[in-house]
């Protein structure tokens, strides 16, 4: 723990601002969440925070088995309020995904990312819930409207979600 510390401290430095009244906790709390993830990884999820934000973390999802999604890997941005975990982070993919509670930004809809937050949750269950809505979205309440209209259709719709993958691919490359 006492290494954690050491590089912890000029992270906790930099984001000063965002620890005032009561933000010591938050960091404690995301330098807990880091060393869970650190010393007992989840299959397909992985998160840090930056260099110099520990509000700021980056994060990537493996596609699950059997899915639309098989096979990919795809970047995501966490940032955390000054009141985690009372509040929940705002997660965002940097990676585009054509997914039905995804939009076209990265945005995503998922109700414990909402209305259903608690502060019990903690960014292992936020990222492990999220790979599962990978493969099982809710087409009730889509941001993409097109791609939860193609979900029935999985032959198209891997099409289109493996093309999409390999666009943003090229685009990482370039």
């Amino acid at each position: 723990m006492a290494s954690l510390a050491a590089t912890a401290s000029p992270i906790k430095e930099s984001t000063s601002a965002a620890t005032k009244g009561g933000g010591e906790s938050v960091t404690k709390r995301l330098q807990q969440e880091l060393m869970g993830l650190m010393m007992q990884p989840s299959d397909g999820v992985s998160a840090f925070p930056s260099e110099d934000n520990m509000f700021l973390w980056s994060a990537s999802l493996s596609g699950p088995l059997s899915t639309a999604y098989t096979g990919h890997t795809y970047k995501l941005t966490i940032s955390f309020p000054p009141d985690y975990p009372y509040s929940p982070p705002t997660l965002k993919f940097t990676t585009g995904i054509w997914h039905p509670n995804i939009d076209l930004h990265g945005n995503i809809c998922l109700d414990i990312l909402k209305e259903k937050w608690s502060p019990a949750y903690n960014v292992r269950t936020v990222l492990v819930s999220l790979r599962s809505l990978l493969g099982e979205p809710n087409n009730d309440s889509p941001l993409n409207v097109q791609a939860a209209g193609m979900w029935e259709d999985q032959v198209r719709f891997k099409e289109i979600a493996k093309n999409k993958w390999e666009e943003e691919m090229r685009k990482e490359g370039a």
